[in-house]
C-alpha cells in the first residue's frame, strides 16, 4: 500500500511515513525539476481533497478525482515500505528507471500528492493494493538537492 518512502537529499537518506502530517514526497516536474509535495491529507488537515495518501487507479479512471484537477506525476524514490497483514514492515527497492505514479490534486490553495495504487499479487498488505510502479525509457534523476 506504500506507507513509507526512502529517497536522498544532499547525500542524506530520508525516510518518510504517511502518518507524519509533514510527510512530503519528491516528484519530477515537466521541466525536469524535482520538488517535494505534501503527501495526502489527514483528518486534522484543512481542505476538501480525500483523506488518506492513496488514489485507486480505477477511481481515477471513473472520474471521482475530476473535481480536484488531477495531474499525473512521477514520484522519484529509491524504495517504498508496505506493512503486511501482521503489521511488519517490508521495503521494496526501485531501480533508476522505475517510478511510482502519483496524482496531484488541487483544492483551492492546497496541493496534495496521492500515490496511485492498483490490485497486485505482489502486495503483502491486507488490502492487496500496491503502488503503481512504472518504467521510464530513461534513467530518472534521483533527488539530491534544491528541494524545499
Amino acid at each position: 500500500m506504500c506507507g513509507g518512502a526512502q529517497f536522498n537529499i544532499d547525500g542524506q537518506t530520508i525516510k518518510t511515513y504517511f502518518p507524519n502530517p509533514k510527510a512530503r514526497l519528491p516528484v519530477l516536474t515537466r521541466k525536469g525539476e524535482q520538488i517535494l509535495v505534501p503527501w495526502g491529507r489527514r483528518e486534522i488537515q484543512p481542505g476538501q481533497t480525500p483523506q488518506g495518501g492513496w488514489a485507486r487507479l480505477e477511481s481515477i479512471k471513473s472520474g471521482i478525482w475530476h473535481r480536484f484537477q488531477p495531474r499525473p506525476v512521477k514520484i522519484i524514490i529509491d524504495a517504498f515500505m508496505e506493512k503486511d497483514i501482521t503489521g511488519e514492515s517490508h521495503w521494496f527497492e526501485l531501480n533508476h528507471q522505475q517510478f511510482i505514479q502519483g496524482l496531484i490534486a488541487t483544492d483551492g490553495p492546497f496541493t496534495r500528492l496521492y500515490v496511485v495504487t492498483e490490485d497486485n499479487p505482489e502486495s503483502c498488505h491486507k488490502s492487496g493494493r500496491w503502488p503503481r510502479v512504472l518504467k521510464s525509457e530513461q534513467i530518472l534523476p534521483r533527488p539530491t538537492s534544491g528541494l524545499f
